[in-house]
């Protein structure tokens, strides 16, 4: 496994992690990544080079039979993440998630699709409306030639596990900059003890693909600035027109607490807390799309054009003594799975040479004990 952000001795809170500090500690909750990595030079349309990939989220399985209780927060909406209208409406998680490029995002839903309709195997009537997010990796990646096919999307499917996620330049993350830095997927958990002795865990996955440099904040210490363009280029750079802290980050955050779609949403406010205390400031070039979902109740029926019923359910859900606890997990989680985002990441030599350097961890080590 690569380094984490607590391999270089750099602790966030004071909340314990679940065993592998990662979104995966939450019970049946299933990560798998597939990244396609092809080609070097000047970019040519169609033909690469190619830095980009998917990962799957999986919140538990066959999702569709028992949804989730989810909800979701917008910190800047310059991003798509499909699926939200009835989350919205009906508070429910009925899918699998999917992580890609921007220009992937449609063939990434419709094998979603696919492949739950292999997976039913019958004749019901129903429907799918797969949640799938994306950040640009246009600076490094060839992202009109629209690499990303069906077939990616069954691999990384094929590649659910739970345990340990690989992070950084993985799936999804594979084209992916932070702060200037080379980024990619991240993720953390942490543990929440009520007052009467219940343990529940938070989790959180980023796809980390946004901030400036001179912003970066790692448990308040400016490293952004103490590593400037100068120590360390920024891919930003050599990349004509684009403007730093164009980007995007997606947070997913699961819990195994019993939660209703309306604190699904407020679990997923506070996640862009972790956004902030990073040095990321929700740019208006980029898309900060946070989705909570909640796998503590049980027996939902499925959702579709036909509904089974029963008419009434009985539903469990955490009180506000409880909430606060669940707030501070999901902040801490965030910042440090971005820092493991970054800190997990390998350089990345993309389209027409242009490199986001990772970020290199005895700087990283200095510039935060100085």
């Amino acid at each position: 496994m690569t380094a984490r952000s607590r391999d270089l001795g750099i602790v966030v809170g004071a909340l314990p992690t679940g065993r592998h500090n990662a979104i995966t500690d939450v019970g049946g909750v299933r990560v798998g990544h597939h990244s396609l990595v092809a080609g070097e030079g000047a970019l040519v349309v169609g033909e690469g080079p190619v830095r980009t990939g998917v990962t799957i989220v999986e919140p538990r399985p066959a999702v569709w039979r028992s949804p989730v209780f989810a909800g979701l927060h917008r910190l800047n909406g310059n991003g798509e993440m499909t699926g939200l209208p009835w989350i919205q409406e009906n508070g429910q998680l009925t899918t699998a998630i999917g992580l890609t490029n921007t220009h992937s995002v449609g063939v990434v839903r419709d094998a979603i699709v696919a492949r739950l309709h292999r997976e039913r195997g019958d004749d019901e009537l129903y429907f799918h409306l797969p949640v799938v997010a994306e950040t640009y990796d246009g600076i490094l990646s060839d992202i009109n030639g629209q690499h990303v096919t069906a077939e990616h999307v069954d691999a990384a499917f094929d590649a659910l596990s739970g345990g340990a996620v690989p992070e950084g330049s993985v799936g999804s993350g594979t084209g992916m900059i932070c702060h200037e830095f080379k980024g990619g997927i991240g993720t953390s958990s942490r543990l929440v003890t009520a007052g009467g002795g219940q343990v529940y865990t938070v989790g959180v996955l980023v796809q980390a693909n946004h901030g400036r440099r001179g912003r970066l904040r790692v448990n308040g210490v400016p490293v952004g600035e103490r590593i400037p363009a100068d120590v360390v280029p920024s891919p930003f750079d050599a990349a004509i027109r684009a403007a730093r802290g164009s980007g995007s980050i997606i947070v997913l955050i699961a819990t195994d607490a019993p939660l209703l779609p309306h604190q699904c949403d407020r679990l997923a406010q506070r996640a862009a807390l972790g956004i902030g205390r990073t040095g990321g400031s929700g740019e208006n070039g980029s898309g900060d799309l946070i989705l909570a979902f909640a796998t503590g109740n049980d027996g939902l029926p499925r959702v579709g054009l036909i509904e089974p019923g029963p008419d009434e359910i009985e539903l469990r859900m955490v009180s506000n003594a409880v909430v606060n606890g669940l707030f501070d997990a999901v902040i801490d989680a965030t910042e440090e799975a971005i820092l493991n985002a970054i800190v997990a990441a390998t350089t990345c030599v993309g389209r027409d040479g242009i490199t986001a350097a990772a970020l290199d961890h005895a700087l990283l080590r200095e510039a935060y004990a100085r």
